[in-house]
């Protein structure tokens, strides 16, 4: 299995989302409504990409909390990886609309930790083990 681990600043995400689908979300807030979760997680899986070994993977959305620096906290999975040979990371979350945006991506695979930084002209790696 893969976990992801998203750390996004709140407001950011809110008026990356408005600016994508031209509605108003209040992701983090007590206002959120499920419609907001829903492109919450749309907006990820049209941002951020995985492929395993040159195979899209599926990833699945598990939950989100907010933390006290108005950092939404979002975790998903990818099941059924048997063998990491390649790991090929595609992230625009924020890129989108926001060329000063920075992503950095922690990889822990093996014992061994890498961060890659994704920005609005790097926004594919990928990485071998």
């Amino acid at each position: 299995m893969v976990q992801i681990t998203s750390r996004i600043f709140v407001d950011d995400l809110n008026n990356g989302i408005e600016k994508k689908y031209h509605k108003k979300t209040f992701i983090g807030t007590e206002k959120e409504t499920q419609a907001d979760l829903d492109l919450l997680k749309r907006y990820l899986s049209e941002n951020f990409s995985i492929k395993i070994n040159g195979q899209p993977k599926t990833i699945v959305f598990l939950s989100k909390e907010l933390e006290a620096d108005d950092v939404l906290v979002c975790y998903s999975k990818i099941t059924g990886v048997e063998k990491l040979k390649t790991l090929e990371i595609t992230n625009t979350i924020l890129t989108d609309w926001n060329a000063e945006q920075q992503n950095i991506t922690h990889i822990s695979a093996f014992g061994t930790k890498r961060s890659v930084l994704f920005t609005e002209s790097s926004r594919k790696e990928v990485l071998k083990y």
